[in-house]
Order: C-alpha cells, then sequence, then structure tokens
C-alpha cells in the first residue's frame, strides 16, 4: 500500500500510479466534482453515475473505493482524467460521493482498489 496522503514520503511526481490488476491498492486523498462537462471518454459527464476520473487506469476500470473514516465503499468506472491537484488520488462524481459519505467535506481519504 503506498500512502500518496499529506505529509507522504514519496516525491510529489510519485502522485501518479499506475494500478493494474486486482491486487493494486492505493491510498490518497479523493475529491468530488457535479459539474456539467465532457468527460476525456467523450461521454458526457452524469453527476448521477457511479463514475471517476483517474490520472493513469485505462478507461472502463472498476475501482472499489472505500473512504477511511467511515468504512464506506463504492465501486465506481473510470471514465475521465484527474484530479490534476498534487495529492489527490480521485475525483468521484457527487453520487459516489454522497454514498462513501464525504459531500460535506469535499475531500476525503480514501483506498483505492481495482476490482476489474
Amino acid at each position: 500500500r503506498l500512502n500518496l496522503g499529506a505529509g507522504s514520503a514519496l516525491a510529489p511526481s510519485a502522485s501518479v500510479v499506475r494500478l493494474n490488476g486486482k491486487t493494486h491498492e492505493i491510498s490518497g486523498i479523493a475529491s468530488y466534482y457535479w459539474q456539467e462537462q465532457m468527460t476525456a471518454t467523450g461521454e458526457r459527464f452524469n453527476k448521477r453515475d457511479l463514475t471517476a476520473a483517474h490520472k493513469t487506469l485505462p478507461f472502463g476500470t472498476k475501482v472499489r473505493v472505500t473512504c477511511v473514516k467511515t468504512g464506506n465503499s463504492v465501486v465506481v468506472r473510470i471514465n475521465d482524467r484527474g484530479p490534476f491537484k498534487p495529492g489527490r488520488v480521485i475525483d468521484l462524481s457527487e453520487r459516489a460521493a454522497e454514498d462513501i459519505g464525504m459531500t460535506g467535506r469535499g475531500l476525503t481519504p480514501v483506498t483505492l482498489e481495482v476490482v476489474n
């Protein structure tokens, strides 16, 4: 498990982690978004879909996102690129953020695990 959150011993450039396969897991900070826009896959973003943006995972990858504070988890499909703020590992749709209980905070520590 790599810790890419604040105070991490890893260099900032290490925040771009390639996750492949079911055994890879990282932790870091999640954010969420709700603004209408086109995603990097060319589909229109829908804040009610269980989707997310990740910097390097292939589009269509399913990822289990677990909120460290609540223990709640959700499986999302990667359909966009980002987040582009240092220390953040995933940008969730508003619905996914609601499902793990993070919408009141905006940012929250999470664990990511590839499930397909």
